[in-house]
């Protein structure tokens, strides 16, 4: 069985193992308050070239959503999501079960990936019109919030971001991105939205470890001191501190050192594009237009037997027309080029 659907089927990056290894029997304080933590905190710095940086190590995406967003809203308000959007349809209520409604915003059909991206024009439209028409019996937008890459794999230009916060600051309104595969929109050729970019256009986001090469962790960071208030102490009610926090720490310093965390994931990147080439040629259709790992082609389910049959998993989309579905097939940091061959040999048999 050769496996695509998820981008964090292996354990970690084979360096960043021995460095666990290396480490195993160092006797270290607890709870984040180690050498390494501080040493990748610097590390992460210095990468997002903003020395006032305030880094958080969480263990898994959804706990570092769920912690950042109960942090930075108060108990009436809401989270801007797009409809695609990871808090909406990911994480089984879990912002809606600490009392915060998703609010999402369509883009409407004529925009291409039109729901897992929240364009500038849409986020100005709804809170113009939620504002121009405010109504206290519903809940308030409290907070926006992104992905980068998007939930299909599309990216956010520079443009957007710079348009999204400047919309979010007009209304007074935290950005929130959620970066959980980050290194891949970071390796990709078509993204032009660098780490200090995120640093300023942003208020705060998150650096995805679990899908970029970790055994586990995300670093969440504050870029602005208004919403950071008391989140050590948040994120310990919340159960959010891992007593072997150094665990989080040793990772993200290795990523952060000479540049891992972006280096490791350009040859996935490459292969995405090797298959989204080969769909391509034999004229299917794409559910988005992914520059990064996930590729998410419309094939009939007779096409689709093709890939059970020759042993190659992958996964189904909430999209399902005329005997067709959109599949996503992700490649990863440990993706091999043989095991891509394989694939593109099977997409040629279609």
């Amino acid at each position: 069985m050769l496996r695509f659907e998820n981008d964090y089927l292996e354990g970690c990056l084979p360096g960043l193992l021995d460095r666990l290894v290396k480490t195993n029997m160092e006797q270290t304080a607890g709870y984040r308050l180690d050498e390494y933590c501080d040493s990748a905190t610097e590390k992460i710095r210095q990468a997002c070239k903003s020395n006032d940086l305030d880094v958080h190590y969480f263990v898994g995406g959804t706990q570092a959503n769920l912690t950042v967003i109960s942090s930075i809203m108060r108990p009436h308000e809401g989270v801007i999501s797009p409809v695609l959007g990871h808090v909406n349809i990911h994480e089984c209520g879990a912002i809606e079960g600490i009392g915060h409604k998703v609010i999402t915003v369509s883009n409407g059909d004529e925009v291409l990936d039109n729901e897992a991206k929240l364009y500038p024009t849409s986020l100005d439209k709804y809170l113009s019109n939620f504002f121009g028409h405010w109504d206290w019996h519903r809940a308030q937008p409290g907070a926006v919030y992104i992905s980068h890459p998007t939930e299909r794999g599309v990216l956010y230009t520079r443009q957007e971001l710079i348009e999204i916060k400047t919309i979010c600051d007009r209304f007074n309104l935290p950005l929130f991105v959620d970066g959980a595969r980050l290194s891949y929109a970071l390796a990709s050729e078509e993204n032009d939205i660098s780490l200090e970019d995120l640093s300023r256009y942003s208020d705060v986001f998150y650096i995805g470890g679990t899908k970029c090469g970790a055994m586990f962790g995300e670093a969440v960071c504050f870029t602005n001191d208004k919403y950071n208030k008391g989140f050590a102490c948040l994120s310990k009610s919340k159960g959010a501190i891992m007593a072997k926090g150094r665990l989080l720490g040793v990772q993200f310093e290795y990523l952060f050192t000479d540049d891992v965390y972006t280096k490791s994931s350009i040859e996935a990147c490459k292969y995405a594009l090797e298959i989204k080439e080969a769909f391509l040629n034999k004229n299917i259709k794409f559910l988005s237009n992914s520059y990064t790992n996930q590729q998410f082609p419309i094939l009939t389910k007779e096409q689709q037997k093709v890939f059970d049959d020759r042993g190659i998993s992958y996964t189904t989309e909430s999209y399902e027309e005329d005997n067709s579905n959109g599949l996503r097939f992700c490649t990863s940091w440990a993706s091999k080029r043989e095991d891509i061959d394989y694939l593109l040999e099977t997409i040629a048999s279609l």
